[in-house]
């Protein structure tokens, strides 16, 4: 039988922004209160503190759904075996930032409610991005993705929470080497778009990634992949890597630059900065900015630019 160890003493997880509602430890009685599902997969870890296994695909998911119901009220989410499992911490931050983005730097002017449409490139079968949007600010949403199945689950999704179905709208992109043509109408107008870009080069890159991303959670070396962890390839990996995707997502950004407010991406090789840095300057835009984000261990960043005058 699991039982629950009560934390006596909860730590801040400084990184993260302020408005994030995972600042702190996941408190595990209270997930599993909203969640008793929850309970099957809880450990002890090395600290003798409660927690999951976080390289068990099944695990991971079970937390999702109770932060996902316990924080931004979503009674049925699922997602098909295979695909991106995606930590809620890191993903509500990118929403918290491209909101202060929004607003100047002025948190008492940051926009909510129908003011507000933001594009989420790339989706995903799991429809987190626009969840936690929806949930903190009252925003819309389009959610577009190349996958079929992605928007098979991610309209599920919606079919299951009445609460979202009004405020998010999900388009296939039938060409998989456009990033706005085909989701967005020349006359269509947003404030902002954001993207998680498939980060790998090749499935050769991902799966050794993978494989490394378990081997370091695990604490010893891990040299097969499970079938049902850590997302489909082209969740992971796109020809030329994310270098070449937010490139192409740069270039096209200029033939739209009066249809939305704010360009933004994740950037998580740094040094792929450079590279983008010099495709920008191409396209002129206004402004340019470089968000830091920190997601536990790993330190990312979200790269913007505006075609808008100042």
């Amino acid at each position: 039988m699991n039982t629950i160890k009560k934390e006596k003493k909860v730590k801040v997880k400084a990184e993260l922004h302020p408005r994030n509602k995972h600042k702190e430890r996941y408190n595990f009685e209270e997930l599993i209160k909203s969640s008793p599902e929850l309970k099957q997969y809880i450990i002890l870890n090395k600290y003798n503190s409660d927690s999951i296994d976080f390289s068990n695909p099944e695990s991971v998911k079970a937390l999702n759904k109770a932060l996902l119901l316990h924080f931004y009220a979503i009674e049925s989410w699922d997602i098909p075996e295979g695909f991106l499992c995606p930590p809620i911490p890191g993903r509500a931050d990118y929403i918290h930032l491209v909101a202060d983005l929004l607003s100047g730097g002025d948190e008492s002017k940051i926009p909510k409610g129908n003011t507000v449409t933001c594009l989420d490139i790339g989706t995903g079968a799991n429809l987190v991005y626009p969840i936690i949007g929806v949930s903190e600010y009252d925003w819309n949403f389009i959610g577009s993705d190349i996958d079929p199945i992605s928007i098979d689950w991610a309209k599920e999704i919606l079919a299951k929470n009445k609460n979202l179905a009004s405020k998010i709208e999900i388009k296939l992109q039938k060409n998989a080497d456009a990033i706005f043509k085909g989701v967005l109408s020349k006359s269509q107008k947003i404030n902002i778009s954001i993207c998680n870009p498939p980060f790998h080069s090749s499935l050769k890159k991902s799966q050794a990634g993978t494989l490394r991303k378990l081997s370091n959670l695990k604490g010893e070396k891990v040299v097969n992949v499970s079938k049902n962890f850590g997302g489909t390839n082209n969740e992971l990996w796109c020809v030329g890597g994310e270098k070449r995707f937010i490139s192409n997502m740069i270039n096209e950004s200029l033939e739209y630059k009066t249809n939305c407010e704010w360009f933004t991406t994740i950037v998580s090789d740094r040094d792929s900065l450079k590279s983008l840095y010099k495709t920008l300057e191409k396209v002129n835009p206004t402004a340019i900015k470089t968000i830091p984000m920190g997601q536990g261990n790993k330190t990312s960043r979200i790269l913007a630019w505006t075609f808008k005058k100042a």
